[in-house]
This record gives structure tokens, sequence and C-alpha cells, in this order.
């Protein structure tokens, strides 16, 4: 079993536009995690995403807005 680490640093800065790209590149980053996630999720069989507590319906809900 292999894990993946996606804890990122945040930056701060007193430069108001840096800081929106920082946000964006943020939010694109915890997209293409969510992204990642959901694709793995639904490489596996059913019955590894039982043993996991899922049903493949609910793979669809993670990385989503809350």
């Amino acid at each position: 079993m292999s894990a993946i680490d996606t804890t990122r640093t945040a930056h701060t800065s007193a430069n108001p536009f840096a800081g929106t790209v920082a946000r964006l590149i943020a939010n694109v980053a915890a997209w293409n995690d969510a992204r990642a996630t959901r694709k793995a999720l639904a490489a596996l069989s059913d019955r590894a995403l039982e043993d996991i507590g899922l049903s493949r319906a609910e793979i669809d809900t993670f990385g989503a807005r809350r």
C-alpha cells in the first residue's frame, strides 16, 4: 500500500496580487487532488470499496465543495 502526502504550505505576502495567485494555485491543486482521489477510488473493485465503507455512487462526492 502506498500513501501520497498532499499537505501544502501556505505562503503569505504583502502583495495582494501574489495572494490572489497563491489562492488560485491552491484551488487548482485542491481540485487536482480531489480528481486523483476520485480516479483512484474508481479503479477499486466493488469489494474493495465495500471494505472501506464506500459505494461506487459515493465516489463523486469526494472533493465536492462544502
